[in-house]
């Protein structure tokens, strides 16, 4: 079959022929119709990712949308190595596909799935968002991000609050209150906080978490006790690690929850899947993408990084 293949670390897949994956043990061959080139895949192929193999010679990709053995159409999540979803078949766990409805096109679901799953479990699964609940989303400009600030709504939130360093792109997020990321964003943040944030969905960590952090935890410590604000880490694009101090923990409400792979099981993700897809139509999810063809895999790879590429086959 014809595949995207990564053959050394830090260097992008190339398109060549990779051998054909079989069915067995539990295991479908799936006919690849769209998979996203996401940030965790670039990070996978790169190496950098915590949940890297120690060895390059795979197909990347880590979800998508196909057809199973039976003739149904399904997004599937996390194939068996060295099938990533880049390529014109996967080899995937049969509990690891749920059906696609048919209102959606492969690319859209595919597109929405990798996109909106991350927030649909931080806020189901990790946060127990509650209706009426407000919600900040740190890197709101970003695909999931964008995505985070629908799905927040859909699921209840009274307020969503979107938070990103480009001022122009966060213009163009539908958000209730939208926080750019400048010199005066404290006072914003602060503002935000004292009048109540119960959730927030950080995918970016690093330098804008420390602020966000510090205008949350800002003046705390009542005597009649700060309100639950769970602050639920996803991605870490802008920085690995963040300084703390403790009576930011002790004066104040904040709960710090990680979201991702460890932290939730796969059987909660796929169930999340299940239903994000369900619930897309209806709620009118759209995240923007572009869609190439298998073969340019090179030039989508090495295009902006801050747009969502859905790679559709191999012709």
């Amino acid at each position: 079959m014809k595949a995207a293949v990564v053959t050394t670390f830090g260097t992008s897949p190339s398109f060549q022929e990779f051998r054909d994956p079989e069915a067995g043990e539990g295991r479908e061959v799936v006919a690849v119709r769209a998979a996203a080139i996401s940030p965790i895949v670039r990070l996978l192929a790169a190496g950098k990712h915590y949940t890297s193999g120690e060895n390059a010679g795979f197909v990347p990709g880590i979800d998508g949308v196909g057809i199973d053995g039976t003739g149904r159409r399904v997004y599937f999540l996390f194939p068996a190595s060295p099938f990533g979803s880049l390529a014109e078949k996967s080899l995937v766990a049969s509990e690891m596909m749920v059906p696609v409805p048919e209102a959606l096109p492969d690319n859209l679901a595919a597109a929405i799935a990798t996109a909106g799953l991350a927030s649909w479990i931080a806020l189901t699964r990790r946060a127990g968002l509650q209706s009426g609940e407000k919600v900040m989303v740190l890197g709101a400009t970003g695909s999931a991000g964008g995505m985070a600030v629908q799905i927040a709504r859909h699921l209840g939130a009274s307020t969503v609050i979107a938070v990103g360093r480009d001022a122009a792109k966060l213009e163009r997020v539908d958000a209730d209150v939208r926080i750019p990321l400048d010199n005066g964003a404290e006072a914003a943040l602060r503002a935000q906080f004292e009048k109540g944030v119960d959730v927030v969905l950080d995918f970016v960590w690093g330098e804008p978490a420390v602020r966000v952090l510090k205008a949350a935890t800002h003046n705390r410590a009542a005597r009649t006790g700060e309100p639950r604000m769970r602050y639920v880490q996803i991605g870490t694009s802008a920085g690995d690690e963040v300084p703390l101090r403790g009576d930011m923990l002790r004066s104040s409400g904040l709960e710090l929850i990680g979201s991702g792979i460890g932290s939730v099981s796969v059987s909660d993700f796929m169930a999340g899947a299940a239903e994000l897809l369900a619930a897309a139509s209806a709620a009118g999810f759209d995240t923007p993408f572009n869609s190439v063809p298998l073969h340019s895999i090179a030039d989508a790879w090495h295009g902006d990084t801050d747009t969502r590429y859905i790679v559709t086959s191999a012709t």
